[in-house]
């Protein structure tokens, strides 16, 4: 592992257990800084270390005080860039208002484009993340932008603790996550399920529900698996749908997961086993909560390796590979 003479890690305040983690397996220490606010919210950053002609990277992911986090992240960068670092690279595992990644509607703002603006006027020199909402965000970008996968993470765990998983199935619960799930299923060798959501009726206000358009679960073991979750309507419409059709088991993986504690109640209710979260997010209070009913998929090793790749110059394709899951 690299020895620490001329990598700087720092972070904010979003997820310091995370940035601990990933420091850790770097064998090196975080960078000190002073991250706050003044009284009337502003934020106050002071590096109390030189990183004159220092490859620095700077971790801070889009957690539930999104607009702070990503306020504290643009004043970190460009306190670096004016301190004469000499490449920064921004490591944000969660890409904040990635939802917003196209003209949907009218007048609608593509805001993930926005804050891919913000990070190159900031002094962002690189960025890598992990399972971006839409490939399309890397496009926003003219600094060079690794999209990480917690893909092998999932098949690692749906490998070693889901029982019976050779007869299992894959379920997305939207198009929009088909490639994904599929995926999954053809490298794990195992069929294939799609969901989908509509509304009885064409008012807005109509009723919703959802059938499954491709794949049968009846009497199957049945994964589950989504990018994002935040309020969790969508996963308990799709786990119910799921068991009224007959779904022997039922898995939920996700990549980032926003709900907050007031969750937790309703997902006891739910017809899963597991709700499975990787630690892109902090989920220490959900997890405690949530008992042996939640558990984590940690990605700090995949973030180290990414960090000691991108330090070294190394190439990146055993990210990418079923490999990256043993990090």
């Amino acid at each position: 592992m690299y020895n620490g003479n001329t990598i700087k890690l720092l972070a904010g305040n979003s997820h310091l257990d995370l940035a601990n983690a990933v420091a850790e397996r770097l064998n090196i220490p975080l960078l000190p800084c002073d991250v706050n606010s003044f009284s009337n919210g502003e934020i106050n950053v002071k590096l109390t270390q030189s990183v004159r002609d220092e490859d620095v990277f700077v971790l801070q992911s889009g957690s539930a005080d999104v607009n702070d986090n990503l306020m504290e992240l643009l004043v970190l960068i460009s306190a670096c860039r004016t301190a004469s670092a000499r490449r920064i690279t921004a490591v944000i595992p969660c890409y904040p208002y990635a939802r917003q990644d196209k003209k949907d509607k009218s007048r609608a703002p593509i805001t993930a484009k926005l804050v891919a603006n913000m990070l190159a006027v900031a002094g962002c020199d690189h960025l890598i993340t992990i399972d971006l909402h839409a490939s399309q965000i890397q496009g926003f970008f003219e600094v060079p932008v690794d999209n990480l996968y917690s893909e092998p993470l999932m098949i690692r765990y749906i490998k070693t603790s889901i029982p019976d998983w050779r007869d299992g199935i894959i379920v997305s619960p939207d198009a929009g996550g088909a490639k994904r799930a599929s995926s999954i299923a053809d490298k794990l060798g195992v069929d294939f399920a799609l969901i989908r959501r509509k509304r009885d009726g064409r008012s807005e206000d109509a009723p919703e529900r959802m059938e499954i358009l491709v794949g049968n679960v009846q009497d199957r073991v049945a994964v589950l698996v989504d990018d994002m979750m935040d309020t969790g309507h969508t996963v308990a419409m799709a786990a119910k749908t799921l068991k009224e059709n007959g779904a022997r088991e039922i898995y939920v993986l996700i990549s980032h997961c926003l709900f907050s504690e007031d969750y937790i109640p309703t997902l006891e209710s739910l017809p899963i086993s597991r709700l499975v979260v990787t630690n892109t997010l902090p989920q220490k209070a959900n997890l405690a909560r949530a008992g042996a009913k939640m558990d984590e998929l940690d990605v700090s090793g995949m973030i180290a390796e990414s960090v000691r790749r991108t330090h070294n110059g190394e190439s990146f394709s055993i990210l990418f590979g079923e490999g990256a899951g043993d990090l």
